[in-house]
């Protein structure tokens, strides 16, 4: 009986473990830059696909009424959306939210959490271009 107890314990602390976000930041993003273009740092490797935490500010939205965001480490005063993935700082994830939301003003600082997602992606549903983004995103005063 004592052995089941025990097991149990170790399934209930590895689970809860696996649920924890990982805390994730701007500085920590990629390893390095170069002609083979980005590469992910190691700790983006490791919390792919799991649940993290990040803090950073709101770029300026594309509509008042959105299912995403950008975070940056700063505030922008420029659209990100105006331009290609090419030319805006490397430094950017993409928060995709559980539920559509009205957002808040741009250059706020927030906390969000949600899955990591790590690989070029398109959203077949604006053409939007990401590296990095935080799925199924929950957020708040940061």
């Amino acid at each position: 009986m004592k052995r089941r107890i025990v097991i149990a314990g170790l399934l209930a602390s590895a689970s809860a473990r696996a649920q924890t976000p990982g805390l994730l930041g701007f500085d920590g993003l990629y390893k390095s830059f170069g002609v083979r273009g980005l590469v992910f740092s190691d700790l983006v490797v490791a919390l792919n696909r799991r649940p993290v935490r990040m803090a950073g500010y709101t770029a300026p939205p594309l509509k008042a009424e959105s299912n995403f965001f950008v975070l940056t480490r700063e505030p922008l005063a420029l659209c990100p959306f105006c331009q290609s993935d090419a030319d805006w700082p490397v430094d950017i994830v993409v928060i995709y939210l559980r539920r559509q939301s009205s957002l808040i003003d741009a250059g706020t600082r927030v906390s969000v959490v949600g899955r990591l997602e790590a690989g070029s992606w398109t959203d077949p549903d604006n053409g939007f271009v990401s590296q990095l983004r935080i799925v199924d995103a929950t957020f708040g005063a940061g």
